[in-house]
């Protein structure tokens, strides 16, 4: 966790936020953690193409978006819908999801993880469809 966890309060803005976030990446997402606490951490990620179906171990997802229009589904692919600003998703830890399409970019979101989602905590149902690695850039 990094320096962030000390803060007491703070005041974010998101979509400025987000305007630090690459304009491509290797990965399919990059992000910035706003919090990062054991108990929650927030972020703002950016989508940069379709991510397969995964899940989450270690948290529940809150995700608000921001901007941009793609397709989502949770649990199994037969819930896919289309999403756009001002949506929130949720989902429990260990539910199957994923963001098959961008319709309209950039694809970003507000994220909160309850707890905390670490960087290393992305399980792809095929492992061929990627890893932590392939999953999330944060190395900026």
């Amino acid at each position: 966790m990094s320096n962030i966890s000390a803060q007491k309060s703070a005041r974010f803005r998101p979509a400025e936020i987000a305007k630090n976030l690459p304009e491509s990446a290797t990965t399919m997402l990059a992000d910035i953690y706003l919090t990062d606490r054991p108990d929650a951490s927030s972020r703002v990620f950016r989508a940069y193409r379709g991510v397969p179906p995964h899940f989450h171990r270690e948290c529940d997802e809150y995700l608000y978006v921001l901007s941009g229009r793609g397709t989502f589904w949770m649990e199994n692919a037969s819930t896919e819908a289309e999403f756009g600003p001002g949506d929130m998703l949720f989902f429990e830890r260990n539910v199957v999801h994923a963001l098959p399409v961008l319709l309209e970019e950039p694809v970003i979101f507000l994220t909160l993880d309850t707890p905390r989602r670490s960087p290393g905590d992305v399980v792809f149902i095929d492992p061929q469809d990627g890893s932590a690695d392939t999953f999330m850039d944060r190395n900026r």
